[in-house]
């Protein structure tokens, strides 16, 4: 057993279902956060705060892994803020391990804020791609924390010697509690209310949403690239788009997903309608629901991402993830968009975090 990985913010989408892979394919796994996921069997928990490269150390220091994976990021208020706190995570994790000499690769999760700018300049004008994306996409004349986190990488590895992989996911969608970016698990909670309360599933975003095509990235197949692109020799040392393989528009999957839950679909009518808003006053019903249903979360915010959600059903271009790259290389797993979303709100259903 010659693989160990060392899994960075385990408990979010991405990290748990790459944690379970992992462990799947027999790999010794480390999972790494502030607050350790307990509940995925054989996962070996370390408990470290990334900002403190003391701590790092210390909660290191009987581990050796080969491989790293780094699906980790904090949101703050300006860019600035979050270059300086998201790539100093990853200095210092990076740091921390420099000593052992045995990391061989580097994974790190990003997404298309790469095209398309951060949080405070989204999908402006004047920043806007040319879609399909591509990775040869030269970065925007604009500060962008996810720049930063790919150059700590690069220095680190220059530094250390070991091979790295940039990923960039559109949209992940699957199960993580407590997540800042879900939009899984956010349009789920909002049918569940809207089903609940007899209101329409309303289309929140924009025309072009509406209208254009876009894709999403099923957190099952970024798992299968972060460990593919890992191991093959061929894929190192280079970034990499990750979606479905599909494309879809929401005009044609939004009823689709009020069918499942037996509830009426609104499409598009003039003007977008926040989803931010719409589910500002529902933290009491959801309550309420919790207690009837007897759901295991109670508190609406640690389901939803509403303010994610909007910000990308509210973009003013199509959004398309171009996969050439990979493709020409050997990856070629492909996932169907809606088998993504009635996956995930089964889950939700069975582990009772939907009713």
């Amino acid at each position: 057993m010659d693989k160990i990985g060392l899994v960075v913010g385990a408990t979010g989408i991405t990290g748990s279902n790459l944690a379970e892979k992992l462990i799947t394919e027999k790999w010794i796994t480390y999972g790494l956060s502030r607050h350790p996921d307990l509940t995925i069997r054989e996962l070996i928990p370390v408990e470290a705060d990334l900002l403190d490269l003391d701590s790092l150390t210390n909660a290191l220091a009987d581990s050796r892994p080969t491989h790293v994976f780094f699906t980790s990021w904090m949101r703050h208020d300006t860019e600035a803020e979050n270059i300086r706190v998201n790539s100093l995570m990853v200095r210092n994790l990076l740091q921390a391990l420099s000593a052992k000499k045995t990391v061989q690769h580097v994974a790190l999760v990003t997404g298309l804020k790469h095209y398309l700018g951060p949080f405070d300049a989204y999908a402006k004008s004047g920043t806007l791609p040319l879609t399909p994306v591509r990775e040869e996409h030269p970065r925007l004349a604009i500060d962008n924390f996810y720049y930063a986190q790919e150059d700590a990488v690069y220095e680190a590895a220059a530094r250390d010697g070991f091979s790295w992989s940039i990923h960039r996911p559109h949209t992940v969608i699957g199960k993580a509690v407590g997540n800042q970016m879900n939009m899984g698990m956010t349009l789920a909670v909002y049918a569940s209310i809207c089903k609940e309360a007899g209101r329409p599933f309303r289309f929140p975003g924009s025309s072009a949403q509406w209208n254009g095509l876009s894709d999403v990235t099923d957190a099952r197949v970024l798992a299968e690239q972060l460990i593919w692109a890992s191991t093959t020799e061929a894929a190192r040392n280079q970034a990499f788009n990750v979606a479905n393989g599909d494309v879809f528009r929401w005009n044609w999957l939004w009823g689709q997903l009020a069918d499942w839950f037996g509830i009426e679909a609104v499409g598009y009518q003039d003007t977008i309608h926040p989803l931010e808003a719409e589910l500002s006053q529902d933290g009491p019903i959801w309550q309420e629901m919790a207690a009837k249903y007897k759901l295991n979360e109670p508190d609406l915010n640690r389901l939803a991402s509403a303010w994610h959600t909007d910000l990308d059903l509210s973009r003013p271009i199509e959004v398309m993830t171009d996969m050439a790259n990979s493709r020409k290389l050997g990856f070629t797993r492909y996932q169907d968009t809606r088998e993504t979303f009635f996956d995930l709100f089964e889950k939700l259903r069975v582990e009772k975090f939907i009713p």
